[in-house]
């Protein structure tokens, strides 16, 4: 079994991903001690909950793959797109730091689309040259979660695949799209009754009436944009944010039997294709709560990409593979 490390853990949806597709996970890093809590509620691998500039490779086991999804608040519209400039984009070259020594076959970064395009591109090419210089083969792809991940909700990320041998780069490909079969109301109750903190109500919303007299239908999500109502006409949910629980622009907002209110932090979780079963801590804030779900990742699609990658890996680790039709393309 191929074995993975990830960093910026948050609360594990890289991991979980790789894990359902197989992978053993060895290890994990992650600095914010909120989401540690989330975590390990859900996890069973060791977390070690430091700062990444204070992790030494010897610090961590020897690994096939390193994964992780480096803040993206320094790239993203979301943020200030300071790109390198900021303290956060930098944290890129402090896992670079831990791939040189460690030499893992395989590199899997996730990162917000606009990352692409920052700096007119240079920001990208820095990090793909420098994956290069250090003998990586890379392949790079923006999936959005909605059609490859069939999961509701609008969410573009850039996935760069990087492999140190050139035989295992060959032969991986990025998953095709698939059909988007789950609706909203697979992953929202509109129906039940939820805790009354989530619900707006007129004597302590100085914009009620504005949104009473927009929001009106179950079949989509708003958000209150400052001044108006923006409904999201496509039939899917706006990308997730991890400032949601700020209030402002950034609340997707839905009409129910009960009301109108925001999505809970586990509907939220439900969008971004996490299981069921997966917990929400009940002692943490709200806040921390949709930080976490709005930094985190679509898992559908980085176990469809996990799936292909471990095929990649297989078809020269087994002889009884089919290098020509033996083709691994998974859904769910």
């Amino acid at each position: 079994m191929f074995k993975l490390a990830g960093f910026f853990g948050g609360i594990g949806g890289i991991e979980l991903g790789f894990e359902q597709a197989g992978f053993d996970i060895v290890w994990a890093n992650e600095f914010d001690e909120k989401a540690s809590i989330t975590y390990n509620l859900n996890h069973n691998h060791y977390l070690h909950v430091d700062d990444i500039h204070n992790v030494e490779p010897a610090d961590m086991p020897d690994t096939d793959v390193i994964a992780g999804g480096f803040p993206c608040q320094a790239f993203s519209i979301a943020g200030y797109r300071k790109g390198f400039e900021d303290d956060r984009g930098n944290l890129f070259f402090e896992m670079l730091r831990i791939i040189q020594e460690k030499k893992p076959k395989v590199v899997f970064l996730e990162n917000v689309k606009n990352l692409v395009s920052h700096e007119k591109g240079n920001t990208y090419r820095v990090i793909i040259e420098a994956l290069e210089s250090n003998g990586y083969h890379v392949k790079d792809k923006i999936l959005n979660g909605s059609e490859y991940g069939n999961v509701p909700q609008n969410r573009e990320r850039i996935y760069i695949v990087a492999f140190l041998e050139k035989k295992h780069y060959e032969k991986f490909e990025f998953p095709s799209p698939i059909p988007l079969t789950k609706k909203l109301t697979d992953v929202i109750d509109f129906e039940n009754k939820v805790d009354d903190r989530f619900y707006y109500k007129p004597e302590k919303c100085i914009f009620y009436d504005q949104l009473e007299k927009d929001i009106v239908s179950k079949e989509t999500i708003y958000q209150w944009r400052r001044k108006y109502v923006r409904e999201n006409k496509s039939g899917v949910c706006p990308t997730l944010t991890a400032n949601m629980g700020t209030g402002g622009h950034n609340v997707p907002l839905i009409f129910t039997d009960h009301g109108i209110r925001k999505l809970t932090p586990k509907e939220c979780l439900n969008i971004q294709g996490f299981p069921n079963n997966f917990k929400v801590p009940e002692d943490l804030a709200i806040s921390h709560l949709y930080k976490q779900a709005g930094n985190s990742v679509v898992v559908p699609v980085v176990y469809r990409i996990a799936k292909n990658i471990k095929f990649a890996l297989d078809a020269f680790e087994y002889k009884t593979v089919d290098l020509v039709t033996d083709k691994v393309e998974m859904s769910v």
